[in-house]
């Protein structure tokens, strides 16, 4: 398992939250989300995940991955 920590903007609320980690799980991945620092801890098999297909996951959702 690899891990990244990912700077995310836009998350203001637990809905937010919930919806990032909702979208990890849903990719196969563990994502913690640190609502105050505006960061996404996510823990990931990288042999089935890509850094960018994370990234992407968490855009589509309507959040901005800023690192």
């Amino acid at each position: 398992m690899s891990s990244i920590i990912l700077k995310v903007e836009g998350m203001s609320c637990n809905h937010c939250v919930n919806t990032v980690e909702k979208a990890m799980k849903e990719l196969g991945a563990v994502g913690k989300v640190n609502l105050a620092g505006k960061m996404v801890e996510v823990e990931y098999d990288e042999s089935k995940l890509t850094v960018d297909a994370i990234k992407e996951a968490i855009e589509e959702q309507g959040y901005d991955v800023v690192q």
